[in-house]
């Protein structure tokens, strides 16, 4: 029978200084794939050189066929690296199916408790390193200033810039010292938008002091953490860079991050198929542009695919031959690239069945911290309860001594949080609709991104009118308006609401 080859090693014979360069620049490649098994184009690619492959939601079916999904490319590819966007909090892969057993970042910035939030990361470390991932696009760097940026929000530690970067610096070392390498995102801050890079390309029009004094202080504290990685953004920075988007900007990559700021990692980009990075040229092209603006590693994108694998290699192949991008700056990138799965060894396919048989992989729902730094009995949910805004309503209507009954109003989510259970509905089956409130019950209606236009106020406005004691509760960033304020929305957040809601937690 013949054997039809993949698009991605068909033109792989067409002479050795163009397999070369092709080789060379498929070790600045992170694609995505679509469904829960390996594709035979990652196989291929990863024996041609692929330096990465980056896993999300859509990958995950349970927890056992991640596990064996991690085990399968770690055996065929034990050097390299596999990364993930695991955040903890509303961002998770790993937990996508059940919500994150971490509370996020916002969260442990209310806290304030450096030595938590290192331990939460080191949870969520040694979770990743038993499965064999050793990359890991986390934490959020942003400093939140835009309170309805659409985007960041509770991703963030919080709105103030030292309190930011110290927590910006524990989640480093918290994750790094259990074996994961950390990226700081999304450089130089993606919190003073009100666009979501996803959909567009957002502006950012505050003046460089501005910027200095706030957007770059948590980057200051990735560097001066020695940080493995630093992710950019898809924005345009207009103090720093008028024309170029900062993952496109030398001089935002090479002259502020490199020479200035002093960062000698790696650099990785943002998802490259964002509107904010290639609505208008496509993917192969961004990526082009990015290895000659300073990135390192290019991340493709969820749903990559062999045919547009294979036009992001030639892209930067002919570049190469275009004297476009310098031989030198593609070197460079490959051995930084390199350098860091050096540094960060990976968990074998044999190891990751024996954490598994260990039961260490911690992937069942329940909330955990690892033996590393901090207490680990502080995310119980009087202690993550601690974190939330509680009016002076909100504690009348806690007191009083009706039934409760619990709505949630469904709110879409952005595409970095994807389609993670949230709220209450995650974590207990007491959640009811709008029509079956009983008679004299006290109602909490929650939500989250609770602007003006919410639909979640027409369903408080028409309980209060049948009667009922009412709050709204916000599991996002506070917009005004709510009674509680969560800040987070994941499963051990959600948690913790539900018990404040129903009592077994005072506030």
């Amino acid at each position: 029978m013949e054997t039809i080859q993949s698009p991605a090693t068909q033109s792989f014979a067409t002479g050795p200084a163009r397999a070369h360069l092709r080789r060379l620049a498929a070790g600045t490649l992170m694609p995505g794939f679509t469904g829960i098994a390996v594709p035979v184009w990652i196989l291929e690619a990863y024996d041609a050189g692929l330096a990465a492959v980056c896993l999300y939601g859509t990958n995950v079916a349970s927890p056992v066929q991640l596990r064996e999904l991690c085990a399968g490319l770690r055996a065929h590819s034990p050097n390299t690296l596999i990364a993930v966007d695991e955040e903890g909090g509303d961002v998770t892969r790993l937990h996508y199916l059940t919500g994150s057993t971490q509370p996020g970042n916002a969260v442990l910035g209310r806290l304030d408790d450096v030595e938590l939030t290192a331990a939460s990361a080191s949870a969520i470390g040694h979770e990743l390193a038993g499965l064999g991932i050793n990359l890991n696009l986390a934490p959020d760097a942003d400093v939140n200033s835009a309170p309805d940026n659409p985007v960041i929000g509770v991703r963030s530690f919080g709105a103030e810039p030292d309190l930011v970067a110290r927590h910006t610096a524990a989640w480093i070392r918290g994750l790094e010292d259990a074996g994961v390498a950390s990226c700081a995102k999304h450089f130089p801050g993606h919190g003073d938008t009100t666009t979501d890079s996803h959909l567009a390309l957002p502006r950012v029009t505050a003046d460089a002091a501005t910027l200095d004094a706030r957007e770059l202080v948590p980057f200051r504290a990735l560097v001066a953490a020695r940080g493995a990685t630093v992710m950019t953004s898809h924005i345009l920075v207009e103090a720093l860079d008028p024309d170029h988007p900062a993952t496109f900007s030398s001089r935002i990559l090479q002259d502020l991050l490199r020479r200035e700021m002093g960062f000698d990692g790696v650099i990785i980009t943002d998802a490259l198929d964002m509107a904010g990075a290639s609505a208008q040229t496509g993917v192969p092209e961004a990526a082009v542009r990015a290895l000659i603006a300073g990135a390192d590693l290019l991340c493709l994108g969820s749903e990559t695919g062999p045919a547009l694998f294979e036009k992001t290699l030639s892209a930067i192949a002919d570049a190469v031959e275009e004297g476009r991008l310098p031989m030198e700056r593609l070197a460079d990138a490959v051995a930084r690239t390199a350098a860091l799965s050096s540094r960060f060894p990976a968990a074998t396919a044999a190891e990751i069945q024996e954490a598994a048989i260990r039961g260490q992989l911690g992937l069942q729902g329940k909330p955990q911290l690892s033996d590393g730094p901090g207490d680990p009995k502080a995310l119980d949910g009087e202690r993550i309860a601690g974190a939330f805004e509680v009016s002076e309503a909100a504690q009348r209507w806690l007191a009083r001594e009706e039934p409760v009954a619990i709505v949630q109003v469904e709110t879409g989510s952005n595409f970095a949080v994807g389609r993670v259970p949230w709220g209450p509905a995650a974590t207990t089956s007491a959640v009811v609709r709008e029509g079956e409130v009983p008679d004299g019950a006290r109602v909490a209606v929650v939500g989250r991104g609770l602007d003006a236009e919410h639909p979640l106020w027409t369903v408080f406005a028409r309980l209060r009118a049948e009667g009922h004691a009412v709050i709204a509760v916000e599991c996002g960033w506070p917009r005004g308006g709510a009674d509680i304020v969560t800040y987070g929305a994941s499963l051990t957040v959600s948690q913790a609401l539900t018990e404040l809601l129903n009592g077994s937690v005072k506030p």
